[in-house]
C-alpha cells in the first residue's frame, strides 16, 4: 500500500503523540512536531506508511536523545497484556473450537497500536472479540493451510500484542505440531512493535525459532529485511501477519499464501479492504 494524504496527517499527529508519551519539555515538543510537519512536505507517495514512519521515528529519537522512544509504554502494554492471560487461558481450555479462540485472541491484541487513527480498549475488545465474527473471513482456509504446513513464519507487531501471539503459537504447536513456528520481530525499536527485547522476555526463544528480521520498520518491508529473514520469508509454507503494518508493507507481495490477521483501525486500510474501521479481519492471499 502505498500512502495517502490522510496517512500525512496520521503521521504527523503520531509526533504530538511521542512528545506526550516521553514527557517533553514544551521547546522539545514544538521541535520534534514541527520538524515532523517540516518532513512531511516531501514524503514520498511511492513509499507505504511503515516505511514513511520509518525515517520520521529515526529523527525524532535523534532530536529526543532517545533511541527507544516508547520503552516505558512497552513495559505497560506487556504487563497489561500479561494480566488477561490466566483469563485467556481458562477461555482456550473449555473452547471446542480451540483454533478459531486462538485466532479471535492473536487479534485481539491488535488493538494495541500506537500508531493508529483510532484508539480501542484492550479489555472492552477482549470481552466481544469471541462473539465477533470476522468481516473478512478467510478462517477456514487459513484453517486448511495450517493442516498441510511444514514451516510457519509468524510476523510479529506491537509488545503487548505479542503475548497474546505467544499463546496463538503454543496454540498451533499442540494442534499442529508437525510445523516448525518462525516468530519475526523487528531489527530495532520502532514506534510500540515488538523488538527481540521483548520477546525474550516472553520467552518466544524458547517457544519457537525467533528472528531478528532486520527490518527498521513498523511493518515487514520485505526490503529492508535481513537476507535470513527473506530467505524464511520466501521458503515458508504459510506466512501469518499481524497488525496493520504489515498488512501495508505486503499488499502486495511477491508471494501468495499470506493470511492477514488484523483490527482495522484507520481508513486508509478500511478502504483497502473494503470493510469498516472496528472490523477483524481474516484475509488470505
Amino acid at each position: 500500500m502505498k500512502i495517502e494524504e490522510a496517512c500525512v496527517g496520521c503521521i504527523i499527529n503520531q509526533s504530538v503523540r511521542v512528545a506526550d508519551a516521553i514527557n517533553a519539555a514544551p521547546a522539545l515538543k514544538t521541535e520534534l512536531t514541527s520538524t515532523v510537519e517540516l518532513m512531511s512536505e516531501s514524503f514520498s507517495f511511492s513509499n507505504n506508511p511503515p516505511e514513511i514512519a520509518a525515517d520520521v521515528y529515526e529523527k525524532m529519537a535523534l532530536i529526543a536523545k532517545k533511541t527507544d522512544l516508547y520503552d516505558e509504554v512497552k513495559k505497560l502494554s506487556t504487563q497489561k497484556a500479561l494480566s488477561f492471560v490466566p483469563l485467556l487461558k481458562e477461555k482456550l481450555f473449555h473452547s471446542k473450537h480451540k483454533l478459531l479462540t486462538a485466532t479471535k485472541i492473536a487479534v485481539a491484541g491488535n488493538v494495541i497500536d500506537l500508531a493508529a487513527e483510532v484508539a480501542f480498549d484492550l479489555e472492552e475488545e477482549l470481552g466481544k472479540v469471541f462473539h465477533t465474527e470476522f468481516a473478512y473471513n478467510d478462517f477456514e482456509l487459513l484453517e486448511k493451510e495450517l493442516a498441510s504446513a511444514k514451516r510457519v513464519v509468524v510476523l510479529g507487531d506491537n509488545a503487548g500484542e505479542h503475548i497474546f501471539d505467544y499463546i496463538f503459537i503454543e496454540t498451533l504447536q499442540t494442534l499442529y505440531p508437525n510445523a516448525e513456528y518462525i516468530y519475526f520481530v523487528r531489527g530495532n525499536p520502532i514506534i510500540n512493535d515488538v523488538t527481540m527485547l521483548e520477546a525474550k522476555e516472553a520467552g518466544f526463544d524458547e517457544l519457537c525459532t525467533l528472528i531478528d528480521s532486520g527490518v527498521n520498520t513498523p511493518g515487514f518491508a520485505y526490503g529492508r529485511a535481513n537476507a535470513y529473514a527473506q530467505k524464511l520469508f520466501d521458503e515458508a509454507d504459510l506466512v501469518i501477519s499481524k497488525g496493520m503494518g504489515n498488512y501495508e508493507c505486503l499488499t502486495p507481495s511477491h508471494r501468495k499464501n499470506i493470511c492477514f490477521l488484523l483490527k482495522v483501525k484507520c481508513s486508509v486500510v478500511a478502504a483497502s479492504l473494503n470493510k469498516n474501521i472496528g472490523d477483524i479481519v481474516c484475509k488470505m492471499a
